[in-house]
């Protein structure tokens, strides 16, 4: 029943008696059986039987009518017409319902929905889908291609290598080249994100490092330096995606479901390892090196098509989403007009944000050693195959997507249990600290390949603990910095990805790998002090 009072007939049942008006007359109601009349006249359109009965289900379909609500159908008025013996067959009971009861304004509207069909069923429950798990998808799925597009050089590196004869210092600055581009867009991405929102800022991103990686292949068929300078402009894509995600999530995730989007989001960079580390040696194998680039790089316009059409920087910008998720988003983040300053003294001031970019840098030393040179560890120490180096790398990666989900239900069950977000940062960050210690510490006592994938997945799954920890930290101590300050904390990340990378092609001519694994060991203890120490969870930014 609509809000006036008047119900509107189903397209594709009988109408229930009750939903008639009721004639003045007392005189019982003609009825139509078996497609005849039993009267020539009647006050009824028709009644239960007769050739317009139909098996299908009834579907109740509602308009108002502009008249006050409570009128229950009682002013209406009934007709007196003829009813015919029978119903020519070219007309329907839905056409002659739409055509006389519904109103003209919600015509279009209902039979566009009849056109749909099942297509405009999945339609409308898309949009019933929240719009904020809508913008955790798209960047879930744009930080899978942007570690696909990082990774494929791990790989593919081998074959370079051997082709243009390039030795492990070559290596190691070609790894770490990514990263001078990287440095660069940090603090600037994080700048444009909170000035012009997010949505822009990582749309810029994503086409600028796919371009780059389609580029690749012929940059280092011109020379090493074209490479090099190929490789810095991919970093430079990619370093603005993770502050204008922040920015993006900071003003469409409630603080409950933080830690849980976050780790999502971050776990498709996890699954883009996987999957470029799985498919790499596949498309070399068959169609040589430069098709692991040409394919991966193609893959940003697909994105880049649906993130123009459903995106939005903040869910005020968003004329789709529903009020009650609108308020319910807009009441917890309190969100406030765009930055136009950025308070760097008093930012700079504050203890927790130093614990930030310290232990970034902590962190990101150990993750980014794994990241570029782990295909070269399997290959050379545990003496894996192009392919099999490739395929056991995918498990680790696998399991801090895992576990990162899981850590970020663990961490925003404890907040909603009443545990202090400070407690829980703490709690999920050393986990990210130590037990990638541990493990890598257990690499100098294993014998067996087996045994080490299985160090290096637990020390990966582990690590993958700290998107539940520090990583949730910038938007917990100021949510409308939130891409500053993880432009800040990620520069000291990157320092740590141009240096580490760099140095342990330098360790490995002159040591070993477990030289290698002791200075990532050293690196997450401290940051596990720090942390402790001078972190916290409370709003300090305003």
């Amino acid at each position: 029943m609509s809000p006036a009072g008047a119900y509107l007939l189903p397209l594709s049942c009988p109408l229930p008696s009750d939903l008639l008006p009721r004639p003045k007359s007392s005189r019982p109601r003609p009825r139509i059986r078996n497609g005849e009349a039993s009267q020539g006249r009647g006050t009824h359109l028709l009644g239960w039987g007769g050739p317009w009965r139909s098996g299908t289900p009834c579907r109740l379909r509602r308009a108002a009518t502009g008249a006050r609500a409570g009128g229950g159908g009682a002013d209406l008025k009934p007709e007196t017409f003829d009813v015919p013996d029978s119903v020519p067959d070219s007309i329907g009971f839905p056409q002659v319902v739409r055509r006389e009861l519904v109103s003209p304004a919600l015509r279009p509207r209902e039979e566009e929905e009849e056109a749909d069909g099942w297509l405009g069923a999945v339609g409308a429950g898309l949009e019933t889908f929240p719009k904020r798990w809508v913008i955790v998808i798209l960047c879930f799925s744009a930080f899978l291609l942007c570690n696909m597009d990082r990774v494929n050089m791990s790989i593919a590196i081998l074959p370079m290598s051997a082709e243009f004869n390039w030795n492990p210092a070559t290596v190691g600055l070609i790894q770490s080249s990514f990263f001078w581009g990287y440095l660069l867009t940090q603090i600037a991405g994080g700048i444009w994100a909170d000035i012009v929102g997010g949505k822009l800022v990582l749309g810029f991103g994503v086409v600028w490092w796919s371009i780059a990686t389609a580029l690749t292949p012929i940059a280092a068929k011109a020379g090493l330096p074209f490479l090099l300078v190929v490789r810095a402009f991919m970093g430079i894509g990619e370093g603005v995606a993770m502050p204008a995600m922040n920015n993006i999530l900071s003003r469409w995730i409630p603080v409950a479901e933080r830690s849980r989007s976050l780790a999502l989001v971050y776990s498709g960079m996890y699954l883009g390892s996987v999957t470029g580390l799985a498919f790499s040696p596949l498309l070399i194998h068959k169609f040589g090196w430069p098709s692991v680039f040409y394919s991966f790089g193609s893959l940003g316009s697909v994105w880049l098509t649906v993130w123009l059409s459903k995106a939005y920087s903040s869910p005020i910008e968003d004329p789709g989403i529903s009020p009650d998720e609108k308020k319910l988003i807009v009441s917890d983040n309190a969100l406030k007009e765009p930055v136009k300053t950025i308070p760097w003294r008093l930012i700079l001031s504050k203890p927790p944000v130093w614990a930030l970019i310290t232990s970034h840098f902590c962190h990101n030393w150990g993750t980014f050693i794994l990241l570029t040179w782990m295909p070269t560890y399997y290959n050379q120490v545990l003496k894996f195959n192009l392919t099999d180096s490739g395929l056991f790398c995918i498990l680790p990666w696998l399991t801090m997507a895992v576990s990162a989900n899981v850590g970020g239900w663990i961490a925003d069950t404890l907040v909603s249990k009443g545990l202090s977000v400070t407690i829980v940062r703490k709690i999920m960050q050393s986990i990210g600290f130590l037990g990638p210690a541990f493990f890598l510490t257990q690499l100098s006592h294993v014998d067996s390949p087996a045994m080490a994938v299985l160090c290096m997945a637990c020390s990966q799954g582990t690590d993958a603990f700290s998107q539940s920890g520090l990583y949730s930290n910038h938007q917990d101590i100021g949510p409308r910095y939130a891409g500053v300050l993880l432009g800040l904390s990620n520069t000291a990340g990157v320092l740590a990805g141009v240096f580490g990378t760099a140095a342990t092609g330098y360790i490995l001519q002159h040591g070993s790998w477990d030289d290698v694994f002791k200075v990532s060991v050293a690196l997450y203890i401290a940051g596990t002090v720090v942390w402790n120490l001078f972190s916290t969870g409370e709003k300090i930014l305003d």
